[in-house]
């Protein structure tokens, strides 16, 4: 039985698969409106998320990173629902090809005549950085906690 005061039930999935679903002591996303920081009991909320990490903190005070490229949140006062586009747990990103979307991106950016080609670019580049974010988090997280 999850004690309710100290945590919630938290449920990350994407269109292919569930990621994440657990007790949480809180979790933090990106939201359209800024950054959201969810404890147990919080008040009901809906909001759009922006690409970015999601940051779970466990029952036990262990953390786990997740990368959405975004989606909806649905916060309820003992669960937390996020349903993302795409999702991957920290440890499942692939370093290399986020690598190289961040460096196509940037040459978009850099050389395209088109507007509307350096928008595409600016945000593969926001979900490649996001990615690499939590990679990076995960394994410093893993360090820590000598994993």
């Amino acid at each position: 039985m999850i004690n309710t005061d100290k945590t919630f039930l938290l449920n990350i999935a994407s269109l292919e698969r569930a990621i994440y679903s657990g007790p949480a002591h809180r979790v933090s996303v990106l939201s359209v409106n800024g950054e959201l920081g969810i404890l147990p009991r919080h008040s009901p909320l809906l909001a759009g998320l922006l690409p970015g990490e999601v940051r779970i903190i466990q029952a036990d005070g262990t953390e786990e990173f997740v990368y959405v490229s975004g989606g909806h949140i649905e916060v309820l006062p003992h669960m937390v629902t996020i349903l993302a586009d795409t999702a991957l747990r920290g440890e499942d990103i692939n370093e290399a090809a986020a690598l190289e979307a961040k460096k196509r991106a940037e040459k978009t950016i850099r050389t395209s005549p088109l507007y509307t080609d350096r928008d595409q670019a600016q945000l593969e580049l926001i979900k490649a950085l996001a990615q690499l974010k939590a990679l990076e988090h995960t394994r410093r997280s893993r360090k820590r906690g000598g994993i």
